[in-house]
C-alpha cells in the first residue's frame, strides 16, 4: 500500500509541528499561494465532501520551500572566471 502525497504532507506536518500559519508561510518562500481552506481540505478523510488531493506540484512548491525554512536560502554561486592555460 502506497502513500499518497496527502499522506506524506500530513506525515511531514506532524514531524515537524506545522501549523497552518506555518505551511502558508512555508509556501511562500517559494512564491506559491495557498489558503487555510486549501490546507483544510487536503488534511480532511477522503470520504469528506470537501476532500481534496494533495497534487504534485503542491507538495513540490511545499517541500522546495520547506527546504528553505530548514536550511535557509541557497547562497548564490560566484561565476568560476578561471583561465585555463595552455
Amino acid at each position: 500500500m502506497a502513500l499518497t502525497n496527502n499522506d506524506v504532507f500530513k506525515k511531514l506536518r506532524v514531524a515537524h509541528k506545522l501549523k497552518d500559519t506555518d505551511i502558508i508561510e512555508i509556501c511562500a518562500l517559494v512564491d506559491f499561494k495557498v489558503s487555510k481552506s486549501e490546507i483544510n481540505a487536503i488534511f480532511r478523510k477522503e470520504d469528506h465532501p470537501k476532500y481534496m488531493k494533495c497534487g504534485d506540484q503542491f507538495l513540490r512548491n511545499f517541500l522546495n520551500g520547506l527546504i528553505i525554512h530548514l536550511r535557509g536560502p541557497m547562497p548564490e554561486k560566484k561565476p568560476n572566471n578561471k583561465k585555463t592555460t595552455t
